[in-house]
């Protein structure tokens, strides 16, 4: 069966109304009737400007790290209320859209 994959890229520390970002999307799609999500949190990172590693340092100190969230599902339900929902949420963070095959 195809689907869409959506991937959305945000910061450990990023926030939206006091709570983590990653936490509050993860809500939003509970909302919104999306079958299912995952959320993983990267080793380690950096962004379009280059200035610096997010990672883990001594003495288990974080620094930002990369956290995805995952959501498969079918194109339209994704495009017509998935995205724009979340993209309200969002300032500089990423999301990917692409083709996968359940099996």
């Amino acid at each position: 069966m195809q689907q869409k994959l959506l991937v959305i890229v945000v910061g450990e520390n990023d926030r939206f109304e006091g709570v983590p970002l990653y936490e509050a999307i993860v809500r939003k799609l509970m909302q919104l009737s999306v079958p299912g999500a995952n959320v993983q949190r990267g080793i380690m990172g950096f962004g379009r400007h280059h200035t610096r590693l997010h990672h883990e340092r001594l003495f288990g100190v974080v620094d930002d790290r990369p956290v995805t969230i995952s959501v498969v599902h079918d194109e339209a339900a994704l495009r017509d209320s998935v995205i724009p929902a979340v993209r309200t949420m969002l300032r500089h963070e990423l999301m990917f859209l692409s083709d996968v095959e359940m099996v």
